[in-house]
């Protein structure tokens, strides 16, 4: 048995998706230490299967990068040789190399380092694996512990999961059924406008869904007006663990792609997706639940990796009707939609 680090260093969902490929690692290795980034932190403090946290914000993945510096650079590595780990696997997105984390863990003397890589990797790597196709983002990463050999246990489903028990929410939630919507994501390319939204809201209640509408307390103006009042309003109200209880407790979650649309996931609940193209959905749609992908996935921005819509009126999002989330939401609401039962999601942090 060993101790191994596991990185994945950017955002909210990018680490609940790690959550298959950290389960593979911890079914085999004594200790897990997960090294995050400070925006993906509070997700790993909800996955199952790890022991503890690292967090260091990596100037090559930041999107608010700080300068390169001996003195922070040497502080990470006297870190990691701390926690003395025998292995570690970095798992990076496509467009991420993992070479500068494997140089610094080389550094810090971890003698066993395995990796995505498309670039060739010297002495860095130990293991570089290679993915064929687009495959989900789960998929890809869980790829990566298999090859070095750490395979989910056979009673594991394998899709993004939470430690339970969750909060008790019901002083926000209160009594009933309800549908959630999340109007917000990282970037504007991703995200309806709060007019778009409101109309959906207003639309649900219509139809006689209770709405709840969820975001982080930066984004408190925007639930405001998105709910009106039509809904609940939970726009800064909730710790991240929270939030999960609410996605957890909710019959559908609508979203568009963003870290509350995969912990929604991970928290078993099927979700409306709101999918702006500017990345390919077969990767990053929500994995693991039932879901309904809405949104013109041929727009002109495809694959482009927008950060601000660059098609006036954000057509691929505003162009879907009110009408057609309800229809979306009724569909997943059904009795016979059924979530992929919870696996390895209570053991203490």
């Amino acid at each position: 048995m060993s101790r191994v680090l596991v990185a994945r260093q950017d955002n909210l969902g990018d680490v609940l998706l790690a959550g298959p490929c950290v389960r593979a690692v911890a079914a085999h290795a004594s200790h897990v230490t997960l090294l995050t980034g400070p925006h993906g932190r509070a997700a790993g403090e909800l996955l199952p299967g790890v022991d503890d946290l690292l967090t260091w914000r990596a100037p090559w993945i930041d999107p608010e990068p700080p300068p390169v510096t001996a003195e922070d650079t040497g502080a990470f590595v006297d870190l990691v040789r701390e926690t003395a780990p025998d292995r570690a696997l970095i798992l990076t997105s496509f467009h991420q190399s993992p070479l500068p984390l494997a140089l610094l863990l080389r550094q810090a003397g971890v003698p066993w380092i395995g990796a995505i890589s498309e670039d060739y990797p010297g002495s860095l790597l130990d293991l570089r694996h290679r993915v064929e196709g687009d495959p989900p983002e789960a998929v890809r990463m869980l790829s990566l512990a298999e090859a070095a050999g750490y395979a989910l246990p056979p009673d594991d489903h394998g899709a993004p999961a939470l430690r339970r028990p969750l909060p008790d929410v019901s002083r926000l939630t209160g009594g009933g059924p309800y549908v959630v919507v999340h109007p917000a994501a990282s970037v504007p390319a991703r995200q309806p406008s709060a007019a778009w939204s409101h109309r959906v809201v207003r639309a649900l209640a219509t139809e006689g869904h209770r709405v709840l509408v969820t975001g982080a307390p930066s984004e408190r103006l925007l639930t405001r007006g998105v709910a009106g009042t039509s809904a609940v309003d939970l726009g800064g109200r909730t710790s991240l663990a929270e939030l999960a209880a609410v996605l957890s407790g909710a019959r559908v979650v609508v979203a568009p792609n963003t870290g509350p649309a995969h912990l929604a996931a991970a928290a078993g609940t099927p979700v409306v997706s709101l999918f702006a193209p500017v990345v390919p959905a077969a990767r990053w749609a929500p994995y693991g639940v039932p879901f309904v992908l809405l949104g013109d996935q041929h727009a002109a921005c495809r694959d482009s990796r927008a950060r601000v819509c660059p098609v006036p009126g954000h057509p691929c999002l505003e162009g879907i009707s009110p009408a057609e989330v309800c229809r979306a939401v009724a569909e997943l609401a059904q009795p016979g939609v059924v979530s992929p039962p919870s696996a390895a999601m209570t053991s203490p942090l």
